[in-house]
């Protein structure tokens, strides 16, 4: 058995459950009484405060995952800069020009090979052992 009790609502909020009943194929006193079970259940809150835990911790591992290959990534690069610049001669005037040329040959060569990897999903990211990363970036910032 049901008993009836009359409610007033503002227009746009019963457009809305009005839409929301032809949407779904229900009566309005259905979306309106699952909404008011909903509101009154004591363990919603508790599912979406569980619901927002798990996201946030999902999105915690992520911003972990990103700060690490940031920090592996200027590592790498600063690494080979300071090496690039330790072994490389400075070239006479006279050879500048075939080296430039060397160089964007050279270029060419790693765009391709960095694009097969890309295509096969390998990562030079992914090689770096996650333990190894962590305890070298944690100790640099003590």
């Amino acid at each position: 058995m049901r008993d009836r009790m009359n409610v007033y609502f503002p227009p746009e909020l019963l457009k809305q459950i009005s839409d929301l009943a032809d949407r779904k194929k229900l009566s309005r006193s259905a979306v309106v009484e699952a909404a008011v079970a909903s509101f009154l259940s004591p363990d919603g809150a508790d599912k979406r405060e569980a619901a927002f835990t798990r996201r946030l911790d999902r999105l915690s591992r992520q911003m972990q995952r990103l700060e690490r290959d940031v920090n592996l990534t200027a590592e790498t690069l600063a690494l080979f800069i300071r090496f690039w610049l330790t072994i490389t001669p400075p070239l006479p005037n006279d050879a500048q020009a075939a080296a430039q040329a060397k160089g964007r040959e050279r270029f060419e060569g790693f765009v391709e090979a960095l694009g097969r990897r890309l295509q096969k999903g390998q990562s030079f990211l992914r090689e770096i052992p996650e333990d190894t990363v962590h305890h070298e970036t944690t100790a640099k910032l003590d």
